[in-house]
């Protein structure tokens, strides 16, 4: 079983000054990248530039101190966008917060109760639905500043939005929408050029200096939120009521659990990357405890990054200390640089939120998985992403996963079957199995029943049945993996009935788990301890010593 110790802890026995000099550099190339990414994705999220930069820096430190990555990258991320706006709506800062500090509470409770493995258990087509979805959210929250419209506060409904563009669509601002075209060619172009400079910085500084010196009329981070402080993040407790942590843990719930599905896949990621193995339990607990110390200190939901953990790995980083350099760099650029940041073009964090929000629509996958999935999978896929993109991702996550349980216990369902047996030709039956089952008396019937027997399949055990010669019914249960309290439930209805008619009901190879069961539950003591048979062949046998 994994341990609860953090990576930094393990990877510090052999550290090198060679290795510190790495993580160093590969943490202030990271910073770097992290800059405008936090600043555009804390304004998306409907607060201000320097809770992302919070977030980097409190949250970012905890989870490469804490996590269990060597390499891992924590910090606000785009699938938190859309339900951070909403609740910003809603429950204005204070509500954020408490939602932030609950999330992280769940994800360290998680983290104690080994719940790192169980989260791979979250369906393919749901993460593709709402990734896409929140995807999709993002690109269209960026358009009033990419146009530059002169509008309100963006409603944070998807149709709201789509009815208040199409309302202002005429205040498009033509000097905005330039600027916001050059920055997402910039976005698009760089990285063909070079890949050692972030092409979200080159685009950043090249249009702030258009706008600067040209004196254009582009709004900016200083127009839209006045001058940015330069304090570093203070702890700061919101005031909470009772109604507002109830109205809060179902949002609280699923960025917990968004934050730890993204964390884990930038684990599995960046393993493949380094040849390492993260400790999935201990990385659940330091993102909790980031993100409880994140809302602590005016941030917002964060995790691990994965394009900024690849960009880690990319540039030397092998420990934790990369991930805090990384922290600390943003830290001094806030004290240092902030009010400086004001003078960045709204158009332009559009411009790189909608590259953030093109790259994690996997439309690739999508689309196959439309074409090749089965169409059970489809309706989970669908309805998660309209969901994601008409509602909201808590809803979408809510639904997805008990469409995808429920159609999972139906294909369980056709799966499991009761079949009567009269005799036998597979290859791998036992010797003299064949014979037995061939030469079978009128007065014994033998059923199989074949796969798990749960409450969803429980109702096979009705076809059951006897003629009016049957003196002993044979249940074979080689294939019966697991059984539950319903099946136990019929197979009791199932004595009884052959109790009233004279008929004795033998087992034959009776699973570890489903014999427990029966112990549990006293079906074992009811019918029998000779009832039960090691195999079909000693089970006929013994009916016919019944029989005589």
């Amino acid at each position: 079983m994994e341990t609860l110790k953090p990576k930094f802890f393990e990877v510090m026995k052999d550290y090198s000054k060679q290795q510190f000099l790495k993580d160093v550099i590969s943490g202030i190339i990271v910073a770097i990248i992290a800059l405008p990414l936090s600043i555009a994705l804390a304004i998306a999220s409907g607060v201000s530039p320097e809770c992302g930069l919070y977030t980097a820096i409190i949250a970012g430190f905890f989870i490469s101190f804490l996590g269990g990555s060597r390499v891992q990258i924590g910090g606000p991320t785009a699938a938190f966008v859309v339900i951070i706006y909403g609740i910003v709506q809603e429950y204005k800062l204070d509500g954020l917060i408490v939602a932030t500090i609950l999330a992280g509470i769940i994800l360290v409770i998680m983290g104690l109760c080994r719940f790192g493995s169980l989260i791979k258990y979250i369906p393919y087509t749901i993460t593709t639905g709402f990734t896409c979805g929140i995807g999709v959210s993002l690109l269209v929250g960026q358009i009033k500043d990419f146009l530059g419209l002169d509008m309100g506060a963006v409603p944070s409904e998807f149709v709201d939005k789509i009815a208040a563009y199409a309302k202002n669509i005429k205040t498009i601002n033509t000097t905005t929408l330039i600027i916001g075209i050059t920055a997402l060619a910039i976005l698009i172009v760089f990285p063909y050029i070079t890949d050692k400079i972030p092409a979200s910085l080159v685009a950043i500084i090249i249009t702030t200096l258009i706008v600067k010196f040209g004196n254009l009329d582009v709004s900016t981070i200083g127009s839209v939120f006045g001058k940015l402080s330069s304090k570093p993040p203070l702890p700061h407790l919101p005031n909470v009521t009772f109604k507002m942590i109830q109205n809060l843990i179902s949002p609280a719930f699923t960025i917990a659990l968004l934050a730890g599905i993204e964390s884990l896949l930038s684990c599995v990621v960046s393993d493949g990357m380094i040849g390492d193995k993260h400790n999935s339990n201990a990385e659940l607990i330091g993102q909790g405890i980031g993100n409880i110390f994140s809302g602590i200190f005016g941030g917002i939901p964060a995790t691990g990054a994965i394009a900024r953990t690849a960009a880690n790995v990319k540039n030397g980083g092998r420990t934790p200390v990369a991930g805090m350099v990384h922290s600390v760099t943003l830290l001094l650029i806030v004290i240092v640089l902030m009010p400086t940041a004001a003078l960045i073009p709204m158009t332009t964090l559009a411009a790189v939120l909608i590259m953030v929000a093109w790259n994690m629509c996997d439309w690739k996958a999508f689309a196959g998985l439309i074409k090749k999935a089965p169409k059970s999978d489809i309706i989970v896929l669908l309805g998660t992403f309209f969901l994601t993109v008409v509602f909201d991702l808590v809803v979408a996550i809510e639904v997805g996963v008990v469409v995808s349980a429920l159609l999972f216990m139906k294909r369980m369902s056709e799966v499991t079957d009761v079949k009567s047996w009269k005799y036998i030709e597979e290859p791998d039956v036992t010797e003299g199995e064949s014979e037995k089952l061939m030469s079978l008396r009128k007065e014994i019937r033998v059923f199989e029943i074949v796969g798990p027997m749960f409450f969803a399949a429980a109702e096979q055990l009705a076809v059951i049945d006897s003629k009016k010669y049957t003196k002993v019914v044979i249940i074979r249960m080689r294939s019966v993996p697991a059984i539950d309290a319903s099946a136990m439930r019929s197979l009791n209805s199932l004595a009884e009935r052959a109790e009233k008619k004279n008929i004795q009901l033998l087992f034959s190879h009776v699973n570890e788990q489903p014999l427990q069961a029966m112990k549990k539950y006293g079906f074992y003591d009811m019918i029998g301890e000779e009832n039960f048979r090691s195999d079909i062949v000693d089970a006929i046998n013994y009916a016919e010593q019944i029989i005589g």
